[in-house]
């Protein structure tokens, strides 16, 4: 028996947290995961292209209309049985040159609502950066913290694995019951169903992070997160009323809602021009066609306003600013309501994990080290060693849990203020 108790015991005590570092890892830190992301990421670069199809429509905005130019020619004289002919004697053609000059002051007003529209398209990517970088972050917690947990599953699997090996060698002597041995199965498989989905989920995370980050699926990840920098700054240190301002004034879903409002309110008076009916001027020459020969024309066109003067559009216009109205008060009101409960989950969370004894966890280290000698002396039983061991494990899991609520915590202050408070 003191061959079992002492393999047990060696085994635990050298047991170590497995690592992802091996060949082709890529070791990733969250500032290095945020270079990936703002060059790599897709969403981010369609986002980018979309705004400069907005400057492209400003260019087309500031171009005149072309000038049109109309010819008509004699086909066929039937007197001299001979095509297009353009002599004063036997031919006849005419000529026209038009431009139509825009009136009401269009041409500007549409210059405005594109340069209005090429801000709606910025601060949609800005919006979408915030968005993206705080999925980034998020989905990077999640699987640092993951990995982490793995490690203590494959730890506690691979000790159980050894302590099976050695039960069932002890078994066939006749030196422990049949069913410590079928204790250690059983545990053994609820440990790995416990791994296997603990890895699902794991590969989950690391395939978004690889989409945000645009690194090959194929690329195995390590990733390095210093908790330490993380205890410069608390969200109690921060006044409610700062992050709320700091919010208004850098969210960019509020300044995209009140540019919304701006571009309404462009429209509505490029709406109301466009009722005014705009000008063609014409000059013209024909050769033989009209009196007198040689006859040169100056003409002007011009719509008459009487049935159609953009009553459907104007009306439109004027809805889309009583709407945007709406959505800037909706969104001011999301803007508070985001900060607060961000700020009271931020301060609850640090606050949970303050509460909890540094030294906790070494302690713990300490007991489990005490247990394996009185396990080695047989003070105590199997199910007792294995199941103060599961305590151990699930404590070291809820630490994992709760330093990742902290660092999402802190993310999502910085997503909803518009800032990076906690970098």
């Amino acid at each position: 028996m003191r061959r079992i108790y002492f393999l047990f015991l060696s085994f635990w005590l050298l047991a170590t947290q497995a690592s992802f570092a091996q060949t082709g890892t890529l070791k990733l830190n969250l500032k290095q995961a945020e270079q990936f992301f703002l060059t790599r990421n897709y969403d981010l670069i369609a986002a980018g292209y979309d705004v400069e199809r907005a400057r492209a429509d400003v260019i087309t905005a500031k171009l005149f209309d072309n000038p049109e130019l109309q010819y008509e020619n004699l086909f066929y004289n039937h007197e001299t049985k001979k095509f297009l002919q353009t002599s004063y004697q036997y031919g006849q053609y005419a000529a026209s040159l038009s431009q139509l000059v825009k009136l009401a002051g269009k041409r500007n007003k549409n210059i405005k609502l594109a340069q209005t529209g090429t801000k709606l398209a910025e601060f949609e990517y800005f919006d979408l950066l915030r968005s993206l970088k705080f999925e980034l972050r998020s989905t990077f917690y999640k699987s640092y913290f993951s990995a982490s947990s793995v490690a203590v599953y494959q730890e506690q699997i691979r000790s159980t694995e050894q302590l099976l090996k050695a039960y069932e060698l002890q078994l066939k002597m006749g030196n422990v019951a049949n069913k410590d041995v079928i204790r250690i199965k059983s545990l053994l498989i609820g440990l790995k169903a416990e791994l296997a989905g603990l890895l699902n989920e794991l590969e989950d995370n690391y395939k978004d992070l690889k989409l945000l980050c645009g690194i090959n699926a194929v690329t195995p990840l390590a990733l390095v997160l210093n908790t330490e920098a993380i205890e410069h700054l608390t969200a109690e240190q921060l006044p409610y009323s700062q992050l709320l301002d700091s919010a208004r004034l850098n969210r960019n879903d509020l300044k995209l809602a009140k540019t919304n409002l701006e571009y309404n309110e462009v429209n509505l008076k490029l709406q109301k021009a466009m009722a005014v009916p705009d000008v063609e001027i014409s000059l013209s020459y024909d050769l033989k066609g009209n009196y007198p020969e040689k006859y040169t024309g100056l003409g002007l066109k011009i719509p008459i306003p009487l049935f159609n003067r953009n009553q459907g559009e104007i009306k439109k216009a004027k809805i889309g600013i009583d709407a945007a109205n709406a959505n800037i008060q909706k969104q001011e009101l999301q803007l508070e309501n985001d900060v607060f409960n961000a700020y009271r989950t931020a301060i609850r969370n640090e606050k949970l994990l303050k509460d909890i004894d540094p030294a906790f966890s070494s302690d713990f280290n300490k007991l489990i080290s005490g247990l394996i000698k009185n396990f080695k002396e047989r003070n105590i039983s199997l199910i007792e060693f294995l199941d103060l061991y599961d305590a151990y494990k699930a404590n070291t899991l809820q630490l994992n849990k709760l330093q990742l609520e902290q660092m999402n915590s802190r993310a999502e202050l910085n997503y909803v203020t518009g800032t990076n408070i906690f970098k």
